[in-house]
């Protein structure tokens, strides 16, 4: 892998409002998902309860949970059946498996989905960073 590795956003509509209601059901999510696409949860899931500010209607759940691989986040919008999800390792893992659990746990096929790679210049092998630094630095000599 090249860079610092993979991060999904999941745009999700016409999701359950039951789910995306419930602090429970996205501390289940938040909690569960790691370990089913093989990362490592590293504290507990914070998730808490938004009130909407001038817009009540934009009430919702939002949530995130530490791993080692880095970070996945969660914002639900109940009144519009609308989530936001990002998961973001430095690991590959299998986005296919990602996508199909939120599908399940929200109950919706009605998913926008982006991937990108983070940190592409990202030395993940210090090693091959010096020899190619080194290389460089010849170069201008």
């Amino acid at each position: 892998m090249i860079g610092f590795g993979p991060h999904l956003m999941v745009d999700g509509y016409e999701g359950s409002f039951e789910t995306l209601a419930s602090i429970e059901s996205i501390t289940k999510f938040l909690d569960e998902l790691p370990a089913q696409i093989g990362m490592t949860k590293i504290m507990p899931p914070y998730v808490f309860k938004y009130d909407g500010g001038e817009k009540p209607e934009d009430w919702g759940i939002s949530g995130f949970v530490i791993i080692a691989e880095s970070h996945i986040s969660i914002h639900t919008f109940p009144e519009k059946g609308y989530f936001s999800i990002d998961i973001f390792s430095c690991k590959d893992f299998n986005i296919k498996e990602a996508i199909d659990i939120i599908k399940e746990f929200f109950q919706t096929d009605k998913l926008e989905i982006q991937t990108t790679s983070r940190g592409t210049e990202f030395p993940r092998d210090i090693g091959l960073a010096t020899t190619i630094t080194n290389s460089q630095r010849e170069r201008l000599i």
